[in-house]
């Protein structure tokens, strides 16, 4: 029988949703290009925000995309209070060094509360400029984000049970790195970016050694057109 560790059962479960092209990328080298998936790619997305008590990104996800991190549609919004969320899901955004785009599309709609986690690099003339952007702005960390801290506190203070990581690269690095993802559903589209420099989806520091990476398990697959939607889980 699987355990589960104590220091896990104080944590959100955590689902990273990324699209990727057939050669792994998930924007092109000059970022011109980040979002190529189908529609039916995008109602995926937002049928897994509708299973969430909070949507987070990084802060380069947030500047360079017309996002605003929330449920969408009526009829997805329903579908959270059938299961018993709130309306709208708590929007959370990481930051380590405290530089977001104050005119980023994000903060032009204030129907739920934005959350920017940071740490101690930023200054305190930026974290002034944060706690008039977000409802809440919470330091985690000296120089990284301390992830299982953040993510206890998240749970803890807003009562976030189900968190949905929706990247960039560095981001889902970070939470892979920690051992903090729970599942990870991935879209393969029939598209090729090429470029060294185009992003994938765990950038960052990554795993040094092969003994050390993370280990996932395939759950279901499902072909819709020309698109894979793969779900994996975590392997202990």
């Amino acid at each position: 029988m699987q355990t589960t560790p104590d220091s896990f059962l104080d944590l959100p479960f955590v689902l990273v949703n990324m699209a990727m092209t057939a050669d792994g990328k998930i924007a092109t080298a000059n970022r011109a290009a980040s979002s190529f998936g189908s529609a039916r790619d995008h109602e995926h997305l937002l049928e897994l925000r509708a299973t969430a008590d909070a949507v987070m990104c990084g802060a380069r996800t947030a500047d360079l995309n017309d996002i605003n991190l929330g449920p969408g549609a009526a009829k997805f919004r329903r579908a959270r209070m059938r299961r018993g969320l709130v309306e709208f899901n708590l929007r959370v955004i990481v930051s380590g060094s405290g530089s977001i785009n104050p005119s980023a599309e994000i903060f032009k709609h204030r129907f739920s509360p934005i959350i920017i986690l940071t740490t101690r690099r930023a200054s305190a003339k930026q974290l002034a400029t944060l706690r008039t952007l977000a409802d809440d702005v919470k330091i985690c960390g000296a120089n990284e984000i301390n992830f299982p801290a953040a993510l206890r506190w998240l749970k803890t203070k807003w009562g976030v049970k189900r968190l949905l990581c929706e990247g960039g690269g560095e981001l889902n690095d970070a939470m892979f790195r920690a051992a903090l993802v729970d599942e990870l559903h991935l879209t393969i589209c029939p598209k090729i970016f090429g470029g060294r420099n185009a992003p994938t989806i765990s950038e960052g520091s990554g795993f040094g050694k092969l003994s050390l990476a993370a280990n996932l398990k395939l759950k279901s697959t499902r072909r819709v057109g020309d698109e894979m939607f793969l779900v994996y889980s975590r392997q202990p």
